[in-house]
């Protein structure tokens, strides 16, 4: 734990004592309590070092502070640090901005303060127990002048150097570095499982002669620390080969570097200093994180970055180094430095599988499973892996599936830990009682006052036995983390509902024909088509390197090819976001061809990502539609076949974008032309069977003359729509009429069409040439427009309005009557009534 952040828990410990013993400051003493509660400081190692009891300092400290006057508290008042304890921290403050100063701790330095002023209570305790404060504070002996305190004589527990003199190699390194393999040795570190393979391959590359750094590259969150981890345990386990037996692995951490080199050279002198420290200590093996950071930092005003210092070093061999980055950033920024990029061997960390990832979850299972203190069982760890990979789609496993397994027991021991019912109105009675008993006191009711004294003290036992059974509840047993908690977890990371991730597939899938028969009108044997598909591959019998599914919707204009991918992306993917959607006639051009994938380097928009690539790379489960495919270039093709084939598409940043969980759902217009110049049989009369077998003879000629062989040979299904009838018109108008009746009814309106008013808008809307969109028109303008302006002509709420035909069979009649319920009529009067205004 960092000085700073020490001090920062201190001062919080510090505040609770001082609520605890009643007051409303917080005192010097409270400090120091908050030090003996923090423990893991160097002030309290200086204090057993020199045979002084923490627990003797503390009771010593609260027998003063409670027999002291205590301020009474108020809850709602702000508690402030005294006057005494903010001339102690602007002393230490001052003294810590002192050059030379930075390795001597904080809480030291605030010891130091506080025992320079004898008027204070901890001061005085801890000189009669026998502390010879010249140990801590000098004036003048052995210091700048400035009263600081030294170190030369702290103790056998707390060693540190005197500010004149430089650090030692083991003090730097300890002071801007972590020993990974020493946190190995004291289990401090998470367990690395399925990353033997990568670490056999850094091992391997640790071992060579020349060029023995490995360079571990991989998206964020596949486990690349977790590498460098894993060759630190396996060191302290001794299950490494000779050359790296006793060896060191020391995480540098850049940032402390940089921080506080506010003059030009103070940079260079440490990262010096490290280097120097690193050549007189031949075991140590260095971890960069992030090594893409060194390229530029510290080079402001004309220096030398870090890159340009470590480069001689690690071309002459001086010392090893394991470096770890993203694969954006060793392509941007690692690669264009070749002198630095040759420096190193790659080792590329893919992601887990999602069966090495459970067998990961499994290995820290028990670790979150302390820390919450909860159980993960198999059930809930491959819900884990399962929902993060289908809903999480813009991080990589296993970082996604283990934030969702800590996530889920975080929500489970919260839930066990809240306060009881009740709990804060006990605490609100309490605190009534004791502003009551100080009322009582100053009007000299001491009656009242010892009744409200012993009823307060009842309160706080009440208090504190529920404290201690919410306590036990919390602790006693470990709880149990359920599949429903998981699908908590996930919902409230990425806001989908519960109740769609709680249908499983199967369900989801059997389901899938009866929703799609409800709102796709007139496409039975489409319909049919396509779900027979996705139930083959939803049943494990598709090739797992190819998408879902790939079809091509073949039909006229208006008939529900676009609809049904994205009731499709819906279904399937329980968003109708989730849909990528591309007009093909906007890639008529050769070039076009590059806005799929990505322009090529030097070219605008270089960084931005494929329009197809890149949104397919963010949303991997998704619809992915590619409107009247016949408009696009013959090259695009080339490209559709590699997604089609192999489920896989390469970008113009060389990233990889995955497929298989898409469906590729491509739409034409061709042969409709030829079908509507046809006619209906040249003249002489056909069944309808034998129409329809014609009009799919003309699209498959169409097709054969238009696409490659190669590309409908690719596809899973090639679907057919047939042209609306005027029954199917019929049905979708009670599609559209149902969802005017929500908007309506949501506006606090009722809406009755009569029949004539139905079929007025089906003759208008009904065109076999152009399928559903003049239907669509023909309910905007006779329908919508008129009754947006009854809407807004004040009408009163719960109105019932009734659409008829008109008279002139031109338009369509409005016409509003009081709410039904004002209306007295019998009860099988109000039945069919109510019937009508459903229907």
């Amino acid at each position: 734990m960092r000085e700073s952040d020490k001090i920062e828990k201190i001062l919080k410990y510090a505040r609770e004592e001082a609520i605890r013993t009643g007051w409303n400051v917080i005192t010097v003493e409270h400090f120091m309590l908050g030090v003996i509660r923090q423990e893991d400081n160097e002030a309290c190692r200086f204090l057993t070092g020199h045979n002084l009891s923490l627990n003797r300092i503390k009771s010593a400290i609260l027998d003063h502070v409670d027999k002291g006057f205590a301020l009474p508290y108020n809850s709602t008042a702000e508690i402030r640090p005294s006057t005494e304890l903010q001339h102690v921290n602007a002393a230490a403050a001052s003294i810590l901005q002192e050059p030379g100063t930075g390795h001597i701790p904080d809480t030291m330095v605030y010891m130091s303060v506080i025992l320079k002023e004898n008027s204070t209570i901890t001061a005085r305790i801890i000189k009669d127990m026998g502390l010879d404060f010249n140990l801590v504070y000098d004036t003048g002996k052995k210091d700048t002048g400035n009263g600081r305190y030294t170190s030369d004589d702290m103790g056998p527990e707390t060693d540190f150097p005197d500010t004149d003199q430089p650090l030692s190699p083991a003090e730097t390194l300890d002071r801007f570095g972590y020993d990974l393999t020493k946190a190995a040795e004291e289990g401090l570190l998470d367990p690395v499982i399925g990353r033997d393979k990568e670490i056999d391959r850094a091992i391997s590359i640790l071992c060579r002669r020349k060029k023995n750094n490995p360079l571990i590259v991989g998206e964020p969150g596949v486990g690349k620390t977790s590498v460098a981890e894993g060759i630190a345990r396996r060191i302290a386990e001794k299950t490494v080969p000779l050359a790296l037996l006793d060896r060191r692995v020391i995480s540098l951490d850049m940032g402390s570097i940089v921080a506080g080199t506010r003059f030009r050279g103070d940079f260079e002198e440490r990262l010096k200093d490290i280097l120097d420290a690193v050549r007189s200590e031949p075991d140590i093996i260095l971890f960069i994180d992030e090594i893409h950071n060194i390229v530029g930092t510290g080079g402001s005003g004309g220096a030398m970055d870090a890159a340009d210092i470590l480069k001689p070093a690690l071309t002459k061999g001086e010392f090893q180094c394991i470096g770890a980055t993203t694969s954006d950033e060793y392509r941007k920024i690692i690669e264009k430095d070749g002198a630095l990029a040759r420096r190193f061997q790659k080792v590329a960390v893919e992601q887990p599988s999602a069966e090495t990832t459970k067998a990961i979850l499994e290995g820290l299972g028990d670790y979150y499973g302390h820390f919450h203190n909860v159980v993960y069982s198999q059930e809930v760890i491959d819900a884990c892996v399962a929902l993060s990979t289908r809903y999480i789609t813009d991080r990589n496993l296993p970082d996604k599936a283990i934030d969702v397994m800590d996530e889920a027991g975080a929500a489970v021991q919260i839930r066990r830990s809240m306060p009881p019912s009740g709990f804060h109105e006990m605490h609100n009675k309490l605190q009534e009682l004791k502003r009551f008993k100080r009322a009582c006191l100053e009007d000299s009711n001491f009656e009242m006052s010892a009744r409200l004294l012993k009823m307060e003290r009842a309160q706080e036992e009440d208090i504190n036995t529920a404290t201690d059974r919410m306590i036990h509840n919390a602790t006693k047993n470990a709880a149990h983390v359920t599949v429903k908690d998981v699908m908590t977890a996930v919902s409230v990371m990425t806001g989908i509902p519960v109740s769609r991730m709680s249908q499983s597939e199967a369900a989801r899938m059997k389901s899938l024909r009866s929703t799609l028969d409800k709102r796709i009108i007139g496409q039975d044997e489409a319909v049919d088509k396509v779900v027979r598909a996705l139930l083959r591959n939803t049943a494990g019998l598709k090739d797992p390197g190819r998408p879902i599914g790939s079809f091509l919707f073949l039909g006229p204009t208006g008939v529900g090819k676009t609809h049904l991918a994205k009731t499709l992306a819906e279904q399937l993917f329980d968003s109708k976001d989730a849909i990528i959607r591309l007009d093909m006639s906007e890639y008529m051009e050769k070039i076009s061809v590059s806005r799929l994938i990505g322009a090529p380097p030097g070219y605008v928009g270089y960084d931005d990502g494929g329009q197809l690539s890149e949104r397919v790379r963010q949303k991997p489960y998704s619809v992915v539609l590619l409107d009247e495919i016949e408009k696009a270039h013959p090259d695009i093709f080339n490209i559709l076949l590699q997604i089609l084939d192999e489920g896989r598409l390469t970008d113009s940043n060389g990233r990889t974008v995955d497929f298989r969980n898409t469906v590729i759902i491509i739409t034409s217009n061709i042969g409709s032309r030829d079908i509507r110049d046809f006619g209906r049989g040249l003249g002489y009369s056909t069944a309808e069977t034998d129409r329809t077998q014609l009009r799919k003879s003309l699209i498959d000629k169409a097709l054969s003359r238009e696409f490659t062989p190669e590309f409908l040979n690719r596809l899973d299904e090639t679907v057919y729509f047939n042209s609306l009838t005027r029954d199917d018109v019929a049905a979708i108008l009670d599609l559209e009429l149902a969802e005017l009746h929500r908007k309506v009814n949501g506006a606090g309106y009722s809406l009755i069409l009569t029949r004539k008013a139905k079929d007025f808008l089906c003759g208008k809307g009904y065109d076999p040439a152009y399928g559903a969109r003049p239907l669509k028109r023909a309910i905007r303008r006779y329908l919508e427009d008129p009754l947006a302006e009854t809407l807004l002509s004040g009408l009163k709420k719960e109105a019932v309005i009734k659409v008829d035909a008109a008279k002139d069979g031109e338009s369509l009649a409005f016409s509003t009557s009081a709410p039904a319920a004002a209306i007295p009529v019998s009860g099988k009067c109000r039945k069919k009534q109510e019937a009508i205004t459903i229907g």
